[in-house]
């Protein structure tokens, strides 16, 4: 069987998108230069009925990068559409086209109703008003469903453990050699040094991510929302003391943290698990005063929220942290059905306990702010408890920042997530994530490119999704 070369059919399109990336990378070249350069002098015109703003360089370069973008993009669109209709025709191209087609449905479905209800669907509809946040929200969804998708082996092509043989470090595009009935006849991207298949350990990659980096930061806001509130909001001892703690987690260096949290001594004594039932127990503390706060003067809603939200919380949470013959073994065997492997615990704690002080620090700034505006007075007229105002008045007006930063602190994740999996710690050495498939690629980089670049290309595409979606967020935010 032929190898694939990476345009096929298409071939004649690729001299339209070299020109196409040429003149975007001109334009914005130009405009950058022009930005610095030439000051933004406008003077106003009188068209008789109407006063209008000249037009500037700036402006006539920013429609230039537009244009060239725009131009980009439908060079790209062609590319998609006709590897889709031909396939491996098409050549890589065209296969990965066709393996990526559930994402591309689901996308579509996704930007179609969201536009369509843009109106209804408040900061998250206002997204899709900024270009910016929209290719970053395209980026960061693309990934996201490759990466589910790809749990349920609806992309991959191999099994991004198996090692057929003769495959070891080959090109992308080249073929088995003796395919199987139904097996997928190419290595797309390629074999690594064990001779696996990149492409389906890339998607696989993903999975990893997915999972962990959007949990992990979320577990970390919980933790620093329910102590940087109080913090900010009472001030005083319990802000030094809180502030301290802190300061103190901040100021040890991260990857040494990470190589102690690793180390089979550090494991034995049973810190990682002792450690994620602290870390764990801040999504219970926190919905436990959210409803008590909003329910406290209605007994019967109070009872039944809090035992509708809290019990199957607590559950999950002795699931979770229950580890039969560590120091957690708290249930039986039998009822203990969630096994978190000891590797993805300890980075997934590991990440939380880092992100947690920087988080607090966000949200007691913005507490010590907002509890001086005059809603919060008002607040305070009322007879309403401190907690009632801080979690029901304080922190719905900090959402927008919060909401910023959840998406920052996602990137930061993914790459603190890929710098663990490059120095090996943490995960097993088998896994697919995509520092270390970079790792196990780099040492042959001299050499051979094509096992390390794709996962170098989807860490950077998701961490540069999520920067131009925070920056999108950000822009519409400051708009209301």
């Amino acid at each position: 069987m032929d190898p694939l070369s990476w345009t096929g059919q298409i071939a004649f399109l690729t001299p339209f998108l070299l020109l196409a990336l040429g003149l975007l990378a001109l334009s914005i070249l130009v405009w950058m230069l022009i930005s610095i350069l030439v000051p933004e002098n406008r003077a106003i015109q009188n068209n008789g009925d109407s006063l209008r703003l000249s037009s500037s360089p700036r402006d006539f370069a920013a429609q230039a990068v537009k244009i060239s973008f725009i131009g980009t993009a439908v060079v790209v669109l062609a590319y998609l559409l006709l590897g889709l209709a031909l396939g491996t025709n098409a050549g890589i191209f065209g296969a990965l086209a066709q393996r990526f087609l559930p994402v591309w449905i689901v996308l579509v479905l996704l930007f179609a109703l969201s536009i369509g209800f843009k109106r209804d669907l408040g900061l998250y509809g206002k997204l899709f008003d900024s270009p910016i946040g929209m290719i970053g929200f395209a980026l960061v969804m693309f990934w996201v469903f490759t990466g589910v998708f790809g749990a349920f082996d609806m992309i991959i092509t191999h099994d991004p453990l198996a090692q057929l043989s003769g495959l070891k470090n080959k090109v992308p595009g080249t073929p088995l050699r003796n395919p199987e009935d139904g097996e997928f006849q190419w290595y797309l991207l390629g074999g690594d040094n064990l001779a696996r298949d990149v492409f389906s350990r890339m998607v696989k990659g993903a999975w990893e991510v997915v999972r962990i980096a959007p949990l992990a930061t979320l577990f970390a806001f919980m933790a620093g929302i329910t102590l940087g509130l109080p913090a900010g909001y009472f001030g005083g001892r319990l802000d030094t003391l809180l502030s301290f703690l802190a300061n103190l987690i901040l100021a040890f260096p991260v990857i040494l943290l990470f190589y102690l949290l690793v180390t089979p001594e550090i494991v034995a004594t049973g810190l990682p698990q002792y450690m994620a039932a602290v870390l764990f127990a801040f999504p219970l503390v926190f919905f436990a005063v959210l409803i008590n706060a909003r329910f406290r003067t209605q007994p019967e809603k109070n009872y039944l929220w809090l035992g509708a939200v809290l019990v199957p919380m607590l559950i999950l949470y002795l699931l979770v942290v229950s580890d039969p013959g560590s120091m957690l073994d708290i249930l039986p065997a039998a009822l203990d059905v969630i096994d978190i492997p000891g590797g993805i615990l300890v980075v997934f704690v590991s990440v939380v306990f880092v992100n947690s002080p920087t988080v607090f620090r966000i949200v007691r700034g913005l507490a010590m702010d907002i509890k001086t505006r005059d809603y919060v007075a008002a607040a305070q007229t009322r007879g309403e408890r401190p907690w009632y105002i801080m979690l029901w008045e304080v922190l719905p007006n900090a959402r927008g920042p919060l909401i910023v930063d959840f998406c920052l602190r996602i990137g930061y994740t993914t790459i603190l997530l890929g710098t663990l999996g490059f120095f090996g710690l943490g995960l097993p050495p088998e896994s697919p994530d995509w520092g270390s498939t970079i790792n196990e690629g780099r040492k042959l980089l001299s050499i051979y490119l094509h096992p390390a670049l794709p996962p170098a290309i989807a860490l950077l595409s998701l961490v540069l999704g999520l920067n131009l979606l925070a920056d999108g967020l950000r822009e519409e935010s400051l708009k209301d």
